[in-house]
């Protein structure tokens, strides 16, 4: 079985694919900018204490597979992945000033996709493991003896 997370009362393996483009599409993550994101990045996830599984740094968006804790939330790390490296990124590079003029480096919103080790299929078999056999109804939401 893969590595889990035990916090206190929680076992946990939350996993996401997140990804997010750069404003308008531009292909400006080449380069020093594009080895600057990717070490961004892993330092914003260090300090929050996720888990990087895999990323990929585009010309103009990222790709990232991250593992979280049940107390984090996806919004509020894209957002402060977001945040904290389009700041960064603007501060070190000034010529993305002059395509960036009103400091909004990353484009609106985000893609996300849950991911884990166990699929949809082997939840439902669990779960109708669990079922009294003496129920007939075809209800999805049972009540256990």
């Amino acid at each position: 079985m893969d590595f889990q997370r035990s916090n206190g009362h929680t076992v946990s393996r939350l996993t996401v694919h997140v990804v997010w483009a750069t404003k308008y599409r531009y292909a400006v993550l080449q380069g020093d900018i594009k080895v600057r994101c990717r070490t961004i990045l892993i330092q914003i996830c260090e300090a929050e204490g996720l888990q990087i599984l895999k990323g990929v740094v585009s010309k103009d968006h990222v790709h990232m597979h991250i593992e979280y804790r049940p107390s984090q939330d996806v919004s509020s790390l894209v957002k402060l992945m977001k945040g904290r490296s389009s700041r960064k990124l603007q501060m070190e590079f000034p010529e993305l000033k002059k395509r960036y003029w009103g400091r909004h480096f990353w484009a609106i919103g985000f893609g996300c996709w849950s991911t884990g080790n166990i699929t949809d299929e082997m939840v439902n078999e669990y779960l109708e493991h669990h079922r009294n056999p003496n129920e007939n109804g075809n209800d999805n939401f049972i009540i256990e003896d």
